[in-house]
């Protein structure tokens, strides 16, 4: 009877985590929505076929193709559309480019503030699909738009469309509306569509630079079928170098919004893999799901003022959409479960049903077993990275076996914990085995309530605890029926936190294990009656045998292959000045495509100046010198440079030979430059700023660039040292180069300048 309820609390808990996972996103139906009225998947995925054929990164023919797709498709529901062409900088990375932005416009019947539907069609440069990353955003939008015109109606808001461009190289296209469209002013609320993977729930992010209750409550009321989202995402969300076009809307005009973004299957971002493909339809049906909710609702709703005078804590709760509570509950609440806490603990020691050398005892177990796991995940990942050398070519930090990671680290830290409970079986009073988790959660709790009031939904897992220790001392319940009534107290903790024991290494790669590996400690500790054992240590053994299981299936998948493609990069660097020139590359694993070049007698190392800005700030891991190939670069013809008292104005032209992907600007000692601007766009608003070494100027070439113009002022006496990389992604299709292909199992490596030609000179004035 004993075994058969700890095997039924295993099942309860087990229940619980599928069915939380379950709620946070939609399964396929049987058969499509044929409806002319309602979003079709199918629709959407045909245009999704059609956009993401082929990289369409900004400067790409690929790109003008999928834009005039686009406006072809906004044109024969009826709505006129206007490409709006503007170079933008984005103040925060100095990127620029020309962007072209796709605007459309539905009349509203009211003269109110506008709703506008956000996503990017650019690819990430300069393989990516972008079948995710932002195909599924505008495909979700063009199928939702044309299924809301089908019914005939008029909103009450007037709806922007704005699919933008060069969101890939610094939410470019998102300033140039910001800063220039007349439309901006007229934006009460955005919606934005995105994505960091290919795959997963979508979780809503907001954004806005004041409170959140009344955006919060609006969204509630919009009933979205699959809300998945918490106080404390956000939070995370902000302090990533991760930032949407929202963020431009929040921060430079004031404009509230929702993310609606999906990362699970990260090992596909920006990557060739990002393909119609591999997008998850389920995750695109949680997208359309967003989509027709919101939509529907805000396009008729007062959108003149969301701002709040209150923040509220929010998180995905059993049998409700969203629980939602106040952030000036988070203090109170933590105090009364403190006091709730010692009365318990005084009747507890009173009844005989707690004593202080037991509660003191019950720390060791509980404080071990969270150190060991965090430890122990933080570590073996470490070694992980040693044995297998090759997970480190995936910038992303999360590998093809990442899920299978996950489930192993799981088991790994359950058996840890159950191994060291073991030990103290001879526990006199089980109860007091609770003290110790409830107390370091109430720790945890006073640490975030001033800080990060976002994770205030931490007290509820304290709340279930105190319910359990309150039964523990004041009712004598049989062992067997304790077990299974703690279990299902514990239904809301379980609910809450299993999803996040999964998102941590998903969202923010697999060396955040131990973050996992903690939580899973902590969460033992409320747990500890529905898996304390005294005599039976089954799960103990079942823990370990699942351990080996799947750290043995990930061993396996650790390879890679057509589905799982192994990243890798060649770049020729040549110095336009003394003529040298060499090969890198980013790989810390060489393999046939890269062994054409390298060896392990090539320099480790990188070259100066030759590396260009990327988002992980990756540098060669190898260089090998090799002839010059005496490739002509760009004309640099110098407009203006006159000095006024004690200032230098200087304007100078890039004029490319070639086709250019991207212009690098590198200072090489310290440069303070104002009034800067690219192409008659202001660099910072036209305030100065200084440099102290390194790139000041990313420019990405555009198809309706000629030539870039340059200028700005610095101090008479300011020495200019200053480097152009101007960079081509035409290596491998070069006359002047012969590679031998990839193969069907490798592709380019994101996230770094790849399969490119960089010429670098200074820059003589």
């Amino acid at each position: 009877m004993k075994k058969f309820s700890s095997l039924l609390s295993i099942l309860i808990i087990l229940g619980v985590i599928y069915w939380s996972f379950y709620d946070l996103k939609p399964s396929l139906p049987e058969e499509d929505n044929t409806a002319e009225i309602e979003f079709s998947l199918n629709n959407a995925l045909n245009h999704l076929k059609i956009i993401s054929e082929k990289s369409h990164h900004v400067g790409s023919s690929e790109h003008k193709r999928v834009q005039d797709y686009i406006v072809s498709e906004l044109q024969k529901m009826g709505l006129e559309t206007e490409i709006q062409t503007q170079t933008a900088v984005n103040k925060k990375w100095f990127a620029a480019t020309t962007a072209e932005n796709i605007l459309a416009r539905i009349k509203g019947s009211n003269n109110s503030k506008a709703l506008m539907l956000l996503t990017h069609y650019d690819s990430n440069p300069h393989s990516s699909k972008g079948a995710s990353d932002a195909g599924s955003g505008v495909v979700t939008i063009l199928e939702g738009i044309r299924a809301f015109l089908a019914k005939n109606k008029t909103p009450k808001n007037d709806i922007v469309i704005l699919i933008s461009d060069a969101e890939e190289l610094g939410l470019l296209g998102a300033q140039a509306f910001v800063d220039s469209h007349p439309w901006t002013k007229e934006i009460g609320l955005v919606l934005n569509f995105e994505a960091r993977g290919s795959g997963g729930p979508s979780y809503m992010l907001m954004e806005t630079n004041g409170k959140n209750s009344k955006l919060l409550s609006e969204l509630i009321a919009a009933k979205p079928n699959f809300l998945a989202a918490n106080s404390l995402m956000y939070s995370i969300y902000k302090k990533l170098p991760n930032d949407t076009d929202l963020t431009v809307f929040r921060e430079d005009a004031n404009i509230n919004g929702f993310n609606f973004a999906f990362i699970g299957d990260h090992f596909d971002y920006h990557t060739a893999q990002d393909s119609y493909e591999r997008l998850d339809r389920e995750t695109l049906l949680h997208q359309a799901d967003y989509f027709t909710t919101s939509f529907h609702y805000f396009a008729n709703a007062d959108l003149t003022n969301l701002n709040s005078e209150e923040d509220y804590v929010y998180v995905n709760f059993p049998f409700t959409t969203l629980l939602t509570y106040p952030f000036s509950w988070v203090l109170p609440m933590l105090i009364f479960a403190a006091v709730l806490f010692l009365i318990f603990i005084y009747f507890g020691i009173s009844l005989g049903k707690l004593t202080l050398k037991g509660i003191f005892k019950g720390f060791i177990p509980f404080l071990t077993a969270t150190i060991l796991c965090g430890g122990v995940s933080f570590y073996l990942w470490k070694l992980l990275l040693i044995v297998h050398p090759a997970y480190k070519d995936m910038l992303h930090g999360f590998t093809y076996n990442g899920y299978t990671y996950i489930v192993a680290f799981v088991f790994l830290n359950l058996w840890i914990t159950l191994k060291i409970y073991k030990y103290f079986k001879k526990q006199d009073k089980e109860t007091d085995l609770i003290i110790a988790p409830i107390f370091v959660w109430l720790i945890i709790n006073f640490l975030i309530s001033d800080s990060l009031k976002g994770a205030g939904f931490f007290i509820i897992p304290v709340f279930c605890a105190l319910l359990i220790l309150g039964i523990s001392v004041f009712m004598n319940l049989e062992k067997r029926a304790k077990r299974i009534l703690f279990t299902i107290l514990s239904i809301p903790t379980i609910y809450i936190f299993a999803p996040m024991i999964k998102m941590f290494p998903v969202g923010l790669g697999l060396k955040n294990l131990m973050i996992s590996g903690v939580l899973i400690a902590l969460l033992f500790g409320l747990l500890v009656f529905s898996f304390y054992q005294k005599k039976s240590f089954w799960f103990l053994k079942l823990s370990g045998f699942f351990t080996l299981l799947f750290f043995g299936l990930a061993t396996y998948n650790s390879g890679f292959s057509v589905d799982n493609k192994k990243p890798n990069s060649i770049v020729y660097i040549q110095n336009s000045d003394d003529n040298s020139a060499y090969f890198g590359t980013y790989n810390n694993t060489l393999d046939n495509y890269t062994k054409q070049v390298f060896d392990e007698n090539s320099i480790k190392g990188s070259i100066i100046n030759a590396e260009t800005k990327s988002k992980y700030n990756t540098r060669f891991t190898y260089h090998k010198k090799t002839e010059s190939r005496n490739i002509s670069s760009s004309s640099f013809n110098i407009n203006l440079d006159t000095i006024i008292d004690n200032k230098r104005f200087i304007e100078f032209k890039i004029t490319p030979e070639r086709t250019i992907n991207k212009l690098e600007f590198i200072t090489n000692n310290k440069i303070s430059l104002n009034q800067f601007k690219v192409n008659d766009a202001l660099v910072n608003k036209g305030k100065g700023f200084s440099v102290k070494r390194g790139t000041f100027l990313v420019y990405h070439v555009a198809n309706s660039d000629k030539e870039i113009t340059l200028s700005f002022t610095v101090d008479k006496n300011q020495t200019l040292d200053i480097i152009l990389n101007e960079i081509s992604y035409d290596l491998l299709s070069n006359p002047s180069f012969s590679f031998t292909t990839r193969i069907e199992e490798m592709m380019p490596m994101p996230f770094v300048t790849n399969d490119a030609i960089i010429l670098s000179k200074k820059l003589n004035f």
